[in-house]
């Protein structure tokens, strides 16, 4: 069946349609209930209530139809219809109707039963708020039955339907306040990423549901991370500009100071190819940085402990100081993360360790929920106060940035930071307890 055209009927916003789910079946329970009630309980409880009363004006219609004249069936009427609290007007005073208003339900049911079951029974009038006048056709002529219409329907008929009618706008009242709380959170979250959207950073907490602040909390992970990147390509184009401008000094010096007549020496060519070797080192650098294509491979399960194992064994083959430190956790355990761009930060990590110090120690720790990779040296480590800044891409806190040290371009802790972040978890620069040097830990979740 082709439901299609309820797209175009229904409501397009969050709100209607939340109003439309919740409120749709509290009207349809509270018409199936009306409807059962009129059918099943008040018809039911009025046919019974009628059915005595139809019995006692039954009797006095006898006793009038046995009398021999009217001043008797008179008298005898009325020693039945005092005790059983019946007004008697003999004759009728108003012609025989059956009468009732329209909202009437239950004098429905009573205007049939009295018909059915009193044979004399010619009219039914309803007209009256507390009173039933029943019109019978006697021997003498019509008469008329007077009494109380609570004899012959609930007193309250409507007090359920009242009462449930009440109950749910009552329920549907507090369903708003709570539908209008709920969904807020999400118009908070629908503006921030709208308004991020045309360029402007409007403030924003997650609150809410559980999934609707996860929500949040992603979009603010989200956000932070392309508000770093951005930050991260403004301070690659300025040292870019910063560093390829010394050794772009230097070779116009250098290519200046070459004449036609005198061939150039092998140490001016020495210190040109130094510089020109220097600049790609930074431009691949800059590049690798900018694509980090590495982190697009999807993380697998690898072996956790042995592959920092891998790691330090193909450092110690290029000739790095680094050796295996404590190995903690399940021998064979496995954690899921994408192994190159991992196997970068931590190279990354030995490298720094071993340029500013003599010698570095790996170790790593795989726990029920984390995995942890800790690179250690015996170097001058980082102020804590200056450890955050650290941090951040193209930043070396030697003097002057200084290049003579490894040729560096301050991008080893700045990739190891996002790769970590990009796992879901944090790169931690803190004080060593076995080399007294600078301690990195990458932790990310399991």
């Amino acid at each position: 069946m082709n439901f299609e055209w309820l797209k175009h009927v229904g409501p397009r916003g969050l709100y209607g349609r939340a109003a439309l789910i919740l409120f749709l079946p509290v009207f349809a329970v509270t018409i199936v209930v009306t409807v059962m009630f009129l059918q099943r309980h008040f018809e039911d409880v009025t046919r019974q209530m009628t059915f005595g009363m139809t019995r006692e004006i039954g009797l006095v219609a006898e006793r009038i139809d046995e009398a021999p004249d009217i001043d008797t069936a008179r008298q005898a009427a009325t020693r039945e219809a005092v005790p059983l609290e019946l007004e008697l007007v003999l004759p009728a005073s108003e012609p025989a109707q059956d009468w009732r208003v329209f909202y009437d339900l239950s004098g429905r049911v009573v205007i049939s039963e009295f018909h059915e079951r009193v044979p004399q029974v010619t009219g039914v009038d309803l007209s009256h708020r507390r009173e039933v006048r029943v019109t019978l056709d006697g021997r003498f002529g019509p008469y008329q039955l007077v009494f109380q219409r609570a004899r012959v329907s609930a007193s309250n008929p409507h007090q359920l339907l009242v009462l449930m009618v009440g109950t749910s706008l009552l329920m549907t009242a507090i369903a708003t306040i709570f539908l209008r709380n709920q969904l807020r959170p999400i118009k908070r979250l629908a503006r921030a990423a709208e308004e991020y959207g045309k360029g402007r950073i409007i403030p924003y907490r997650p609150g809410g549901a559980s999934e609707i602040r996860s929500a949040g909390t992603a979009f603010l992970e989200m956000r932070a991370r392309i508000e770093r990147q951005n930050e991260q390509r403004k301070q690659m184009l300025s040292g870019v500009s910063h560093d390829l401008r010394t050794p772009l000094t230097r070779l116009r010096l250098g290519l200046s100071m070459l004449t036609p007549d005198l061939p150039p020496e092998k140490d001016e060519i020495a210190a040109l190819e130094s510089d020109v070797a220097a600049m790609g080192t930074m431009v691949d650098a800059f590049l690798d940085h900018a694509r980090d294509a590495a982190q697009d491979a999807p993380p697998t399960a690898v072996p956790a402990l042995a592959f920092v194992r891998g790691i330090v064994a193909d450092a110690q083959r290029g000739g790095q100081a680094v050796t295996m430190g404590p190995m903690v956790g399940e021998l064979n355990g496995r954690a899921t993360f994408r192994a190159d761009s991992l196997r970068r930060a931590v190279e990354n990590l030995i490298g720094n360790a071993v340029r500013y110090g003599d010698r570095a120690e790996v170790d790593a720790a795989l726990g029920p929920s984390y995995f942890r990779i800790s690179v250690e040296d015996d170097g001058p480590g980082i102020p804590p106060e200056q450890r955050d800044e650290a941090l951040k891409p193209f930043t070396r806190l030697d003097a002057a940035r200084n290049q003579n040290r490894g040729q560096g371009v301050g991008l080893g802790l700045a990739i190891a930071t996002d790769i970590a972040r990009a796992h879901g978890g944090q790169l931690r620069l803190v004080d060593g307890n076995r080399l007294g040097g600078l301690r990195a830990e990458i932790v990310i979740p399991r």
